[in-house]
């Protein structure tokens, strides 16, 4: 009996340690399961495999050459001394590091300058979508008097007096010259090319262990569900591409509404993208806040009353510290790898 009894008590050890064993290998599976993406998830945030081309501006290396030295050349400015890369500079995430951004004559404008990042995925131009195409905006900054001041009736004979612009338009454009048309193409080209490279997000929705924090995956959890960011930034450009007035203080831009009047797109613009997000501080239209932190408090205090319609999806979140620290670690690993821009050497009389 004492025996048996041995055996038997022997054989139930043998059985719980086995069982633990597996409770141990089902609890790290469990885990795991949780700290992976959903296959829904990469669907929706991964980068499609091709970028968009413009209609009748398909890219080309010679496009892309042209639009590069038109984008850092200065001369197309009225005063010489303003290039596209003035404002969107490659070191600062494609902007400035600017409130907002400085103009001609060194004027302070009145909205921030916005990354070009990932442009060719946005069905809109600008803060307040005034442009449907890059082709349109490319040109739109060049004539703003407040912006680079350049007539582009001045600037073609400008350009056509250069050999090496006449040779790199006759390579990007056979037989179309420099034009607004041609100028306004080639910068689109260039920008097209400026697209967010894998980040830390990216690389976890890959399968990749160990790239993501559990910080940071809890941070997307909670900017998929609590926090409610998903409303507007969603998808794998992190944007809705529509116009929402977010509750900023002392606001009396019109936003949208100066485009089309209607009464819920008074202070409303246009949702940018959150890739690099790190990388372009201030924040808002209108550069209202340094960090990213203290863009997670604005939201979550659901915004502040002001002159135009506040958008519906704005509404206190009720988010602890604990989660709002998660949620600006998932925004920082939107930050992609570094890319090295090499400016041109830009063609001389």
């Amino acid at each position: 009996m004492k025996q048996g009894t041995f055996r038997r008590n022997g054989l139930t050890k043998m059985i719980a340690t086995a069982l633990v064993g597996v409770s141990v290998v089902l609890g790290a599976t469990a885990a795991s399961a949780v700290n992976s993406p959903t296959a829904e998830d990469v669907k929706k945030y991964l980068r499609p495999m091709e970028v968009p081309q413009g209609k009748k501006n398909i890219s080309t290396p010679e496009r892309v050459e042209l639009g590069k030295n038109l984008f850092f050349d200065p001369r197309l400015s009225g005063s010489n001394f303003i290039s596209c890369a003035t404002c969107h500079n490659p070191s600062l995430g494609w902007s400035d590091a600017q409130p907002t951004a400085i103009g001609h004559g060194m004027g302070t404008l009145h909205r921030s300058t916005p990354t070009i990042l990932n442009t060719a995925y946005q069905r809109f131009q600008m803060w307040d979508g005034r442009f449907r195409t890059l082709e349109k905006q490319a040109l739109g900054p060049i004539e703003a008097g407040g912006e680079m001041a350049q007539s582009l009736d001045l600037l073609i004979p400008e350009l056509q007096a250069i050999p090496g612009y006449v040779n790199l338009f006759e390579a990007a454009y056979p037989g179309e010259g420099i034009s607004k048309s041609t100028i306004g193409k080639a910068i689109a080209a260039f920008e097209r090319t400026v697209v967010s490279t894998d980040s830390d997000f990216d690389r976890w929705l890959k399968g990749v262990n160990g790239v993501m924090s559990k910080e940071a995956i809890k941070g997307f959890e909670i900017f998929k569900g609590k926090a409610n960011c998903t409303a507007c930034h969603d998808g794998f450009n992190f944007s809705d591409n529509g116009f929402h007035n977010i509750g900023l203080k002392d606001m009396e831009d019109p936003g949208r509404y100066a485009i089309k009047p209607i009464k819920v797109l008074k202070g409303a613009f246009k949702t940018p993208t959150l890739r690099d997000v790190d990388l372009t501080s201030p924040y808002m239209h209108n550069g209202a806040y340094n960090s990213l932190e203290e863009v997670v408090d604005h939201y979550n205090a659901g915004g502040f009353k002001n002159a135009g319609t506040l958008s519906p999806n704005m509404k206190k979140l009720n988010l602890s510290k604990k989660e709002k620290k998660a949620l600006v670690a998932f925004l920082r690993s939107l930050t992609g790898d570094a890319v090295e821009v090499t400016v041109p050497v830009l063609p001389v009389q």
